[in-house]
């Protein structure tokens, strides 16, 4: 078995060496400054971005509009996930029973089912719902820059995405 060994500046030393199995082998180095992770990267975080509105946002639509909120990304690797995190303030409608359904957009697009997100009004008329958040794991499979856009909808009545200016953030992070 072959190695190399790197002598520290001042002291130590760091020994590579080449497995014993036949065939022949490559690793790669980055062409950058910084540290060589020797353990699994799966579960690490690459990075991340985040967006938020302040502004009220309503609608009656039954069908999903945008929320005017988005934030883009551009993954570092195809194998890379997306895992967005939707949290807001308050939202509600109008309507005894009718719902604000949320559902999470790629470049325009619904991903997945959706919706990811039901922020219920069952208590009455003008129930107010604070404190709630959507998750979604996405694997778009691309090193282009995507933008990520919650939209919302309605069951009936007026729905509010974002009432009273409380801030609605989304967050996106790259992992592998």
């Amino acid at each position: 078995m072959s190695s190399i060994k790197l002598k520290g500046s001042t002291s130590g030393e760091i020994t590579i060496s080449a497995p014993a199995v036949a065939g022949t082998n490559t690793l790669t180095l980055p062409a950058e400054s910084g540290n060589i992770l020797t353990n699994s990267t799966t579960g690490t975080i690459l990075q991340v971005v985040q967006s938020e509105i302040a502004t009220t946002q309503n609608t009656t639509s039954t069908s999903y509009v945008t929320s005017n909120l988005s934030a883009n990304i551009t993954p570092s690797s195809t194998s890379s996930k997306i895992l967005m995190i939707l949290s807001g303030g308050n939202a509600w409608s109008n309507t005894n029973g009718a719902n604000v359904l949320v559902a999470f957009h790629r470049d325009g697009s619904v991903i997945g089912t959706g919706p990811h997100a039901i922020i219920q009004n069952t208590s009455g008329t003008n129930s107010f719902k604070s404190g709630w958040s959507a998750s979604y794991l996405d694997s778009p499979s691309s090193t282009s820059s995507l933008t990520y856009t919650p939209y919302y909808k309605v069951s009936g009545g007026t729905g509010y995405f974002n009432e009273a200016t409380v801030r609605v953030m989304l967050t996106l992070f790259e992992v592998r």
